[in-house]
C-alpha cells in the first residue's frame, strides 16, 4: 500500500440535479473551474462527468467531454478520470465512447451491476422547485432501473481500456463485485494490482457504514492480495465514511458528485470546499498528501503526453 494517500474530487456526476444546489457545476466551463480548483486546493485526481450546458442534463457527447479535459490539461497537471458510469439509461457504447477516443490516464469501470436508485432525491426536488423539466422524471424513472454491468461488459470495458492503456478504477458498490475483480485478474484480462473505488450509500448498494468498509477492505485483500484503494460515500455518509477511510490510510473521493454539502444544511460552494476538509482531517492524524505526479507514480500510470486530449 501507498505511503502517501491521495484526493480525489468528483465534480459533477449524474446524480445530483440541478434544483439541488445552484452550486452544482453544470456547464463545462463551470466543471472545468471547479475540478482546477479542486487541484489547487489539494486533490491529485479529478473524476469528470459532463452534463448538456442548457439544462444540466447527464451526457457522454465525446466532443463536450473533450472540452472539458483538454482545458482542465491546460491549466493543471491534475490526473484526469474520465467516467464509464455516464447516465443511468446510457448504452455501453456511449458510456465507453469517450475512453476509446480519449485515451485518458484513469477512466472509471463499474464491477458489477446494482440497483442504482435516485427515486427518493424527487421529493426534495418537487419541494424546492424543479428548474428542468427532466430532473423529477429522471429521479423517479430510477425506481425500475438496473445499473447493468454484465461480465460481458466488463470484459469488453476492460479490454478497451487494455487497448488505450488507460487504467482501470473499478467502482465496487457491494462486496460480491470484488470476487468479479478477482475473476478477470484470473483471466489475465486485468492487470495487477487493481486500482478499487469503495463507493457505499446508494440505495441498491452497500450501506455506509464504518463495519461494511472495515469489511469490504479485508475482502479485498484476502480475494486480490495488492490492490490500490480508495472510497467515496453518499451525501451525508461522505466525511463520516472518508474520515474512517482515512484512519486506515487508504485515498478518499469527495466532490459534489457525491455530496452536495459542507456540513450539515450548508451546501458547499465548490468540491475545493470538501477538499480543503478532508485534508484537513488528514494532515491532524499525520498523514502526508500526495501531489498528482505522486499519485501517478504511485499508480503507474501512462502520463498527460499519451492521452488523445
Amino acid at each position: 500500500m501507498a505511503k502517501k494517500i491521495w484526493i480525489t474530487a468528483a465534480v459533477t456526476g449524474s446524480i445530483n440535479t440541478p434544483s439541488m444546489s445552484q452550486y452544482l457545476p453544470l456547464t463545462p466551463q463551470q466543471i472545468i473551474d471547479d475540478a482546477v480548483g479542486a487541484y489547487e486546493a489539494g486533490a491529485a485526481a479529478v473524476h469528470i462527468h459532463a452534463r448538456i450546458p442548457e439544462n444540466g442534463k447527464p451526457t457522454s457527447e465525446s466532443s463536450l467531454i473533450e472540452e472539458i479535459v483538454s482545458a482542465i490539461k491546460k491549466r493543471c497537471n491534475v490526473i484526469i478520470a474520465i467516467t464509464t458510469g455516464g447516465s443511468p439509461g446510457m448504452t455501453l457504447e456511449q458510456r465507453i465512447a469517450p475512453v476509446a477516443a480519449l485515451k485518458p490516464e484513469i477512466a472509471s469501470l463499474n464491477a458489477g451491476s446494482v440497483n442504482f436508485v435516485l427515486s427518493p432525491g424527487a421529493d426534495a426536488v418537487r419541494k424546492a422547485g424543479a428548474k428542468y423539466d427532466w430532473e423529477i422524471p429522471f429521479l423517479e424513472w430510477t425506481y425500475d432501473f438496473v445499473f447493468a454491468n454484465s461480465f460481458k461488459s466488463l470484459e469488453q470495458y476492460c479490454l478497451a481500456m487494455n487497448d488505450a492503456c488507460t487504467r482501470p478504477e473499478f467502482e465496487v458498490y457491494d462486496v460480491a463485485m470484488i470476487n468479479n475483480i478477482a475473476y478477470f485478474i484470473s483471466k489475465g484480462i486485468i492487470k495487477t494490482p487493481p486500482y478499487i473505488e469503495f463507493v457505499m450509500g446508494v440505495l441498491g448498494g452497500i450501506p455506509a457504514t464504518v463495519d461494511n468498509l472495515v469489511y469490504l477492505v479485508k475482502t479485498a485483500r484476502e480475494q486480490l492480495i495488492d490492490f490500490h484503494w480508495s472510497v467515496c460515500a453518499a451525501g451525508r455518509h461522505q466525511f463520516p465514511i472518508v474520515a474512517a477511510a482515512l484512519a486506515m490510510s487508504g485515498n478518499v473521493r469527495v466532490g459534489l458528485e457525491d455530496n452536495l454539502y459542507i456540513k450539515p444544511k450548508v451546501l458547499a460552494k465548490s468540491s475545493a470546499e470538501q477538499v480543503i476538509q478532508v485534508k484537513e482531517i488528514a494532515e491532524r492524524i499525520g498523514l502526508e498528501i500526495a501531489t498528482a505526479e505522486e499519485a501517478r507514480v504511485i499508480l503507474k500510470l501512462k502520463g498527460t503526453d499519451r492521452t488523445s486530449f
